[in-house]
């Protein structure tokens, strides 16, 4: 988009790019009065002036609008920007579409509006708009085992999901009625409302900015379009996932309020604590019991991994809380590298020593001062 398809706000109200506010005022003051369409009943042309004249003086008088206008007419579109505390710095890419430009100047008539802003009236433009605009996104919760967390799997879960009514196809009119144009828009999908000496245009509250109404709405719908139902979905768990990520379904969101794509759903996930493991990212730690002999002597213990049981081999003279690592024993990443496990050996004293067994550990204990 060009700068000369952009309307000129500072021409339509008579000012200068560097007019005050106070001049702005000024201005929009003197030309609503001339063009108020209750001074000019019945007179169209002189109510889109009075419209096109609210809509520029509902910019400029904003601050932060203005700036964002300005900039618009400057970089239509090409320019990379983002939006910052004070407005829009030339720092970052930003993307618009026309849901974003809609969001701008959401105070005085949403998307519709902006539409008209920009040069284009088409009545068809604004169904299109209206019937590709997409679903809300919807969000869930899950609670897998940690095995699954670590490791990867499936889950199954029953969501709530909006379907396309089966008896109406989705235009929530009853078979074999018809839709009529809207008689309080007209068809336009917007309606202007006066205010004293203030004017806008709004989405029609009748049709909702269809353009069109309903004569007969539909029995199992009720006009909705939609029916509500229940889904069950396999939802894939990447492995090595953590306890508050979430996983994004495409489409499985809420639906279009046209025939424009659903939404996504997002489904945060639950991890449950294990009785035996602690994990920190791709590592995981367990700990392992092992008897005065085998420390002092040396020998074997199975310990358990998400893998399974393996056999740890203890060296003579192994101290308590000495770690062992088990490479390859852990968690799998996202690269699918798989991370490794550490296993704490605790040594079991014996509580109850007979006479004989103590009088056999003071001789040891003797031999080795």
């Amino acid at each position: 988009m060009s700068p000369a398809e952009v309307k000129d706000l500072y021409k339509i109200l008579g000012v200068g790019e560097t007019a005050t506010k106070e001049d702005i005022k000024k201005a929009f003051r003197k030309l609503a009065v001339k063009y108020h369409p209750d001074k000019l009943k019945g007179d169209k042309k002189s109510e889109e002036r009075f419209k096109e004249i609210n809509e520029a003086y509902q910019i400029l008088s904003d601050d932060k609008k203005r700036q964002q206008y300005d900039f618009m007419r400057k970089n239509p579109f090409g320019a990379g920007f983002s939006q910052g505390p004070g407005g829009f710095s030339g720092d970052q890419s930003f993307q618009f579409n026309m849901d974003d430009l809609g969001n701008l100047f959401s105070g005085f008539g949403g998307l519709g509006d902006m539409f008209d802003l920009f040069g284009s009236k088409s009545k068809k433009s604004r169904r299109a708009a209206s019937a590709s605009m997409r679903g809300a996104d919807a969000q869930t919760s899950i609670t897998i085992p940690f095995e699954t967390a670590a490791q990867g799997g499936q889950h199954a879960i029953r969501i709530p999901k909006k379907g396309v009514c089966p008896q109406c196809g989705g235009t929530g009119a009853q078979p074999g009625s018809r839709q009529i144009t809207c008689p309080r828009c007209k068809g336009t999908g917007s309606v202007f409302v006066s205010q004293g000496s203030f004017g806008f245009s709004r989405t029609c509250p009748e049709c909702m900015g269809t353009g069109t109404k309903i004569t007969q709405p539909c029995s199992v719908c009720h006009g909705t379009g939609k029916t509500e139902a229940s889904k069950t979905i396999t939802v894939k768990i990447p492995a090595g996932i953590r306890d508050g990520q979430k996983i994004r379904l495409a489409g499985e969101g809420e639906p279009s309020p046209g025939s424009g794509p659903n939404g996504d759903l997002y489904i945060l996930v639950n991890v449950l604590a294990h009785p035996k493991f602690k994990r920190d990212g791709d590592i995981l730690y367990s700990e392992a019991d092992i008897d005065l002999v085998t420390a002092i002597q040396g020998g074997k213990v199975v310990v358990d991994t998400l893998q399974g049981p393996v056999t740890l081999k203890i060296p003579a003279g192994t101290q308590p809380g000495t770690k062992f690592k088990l490479k390859g024993c852990g968690v799998k990443s996202k690269k699918g590298r798989m991370g490794d496990h550490f296993v704490t050996v605790r040594v079991a004293l014996p509580r109850n020593l007979s006479a004989k067994q103590r009088k056999l550990f003071d001789e040891f204990a003797s031999s080795l001062k």
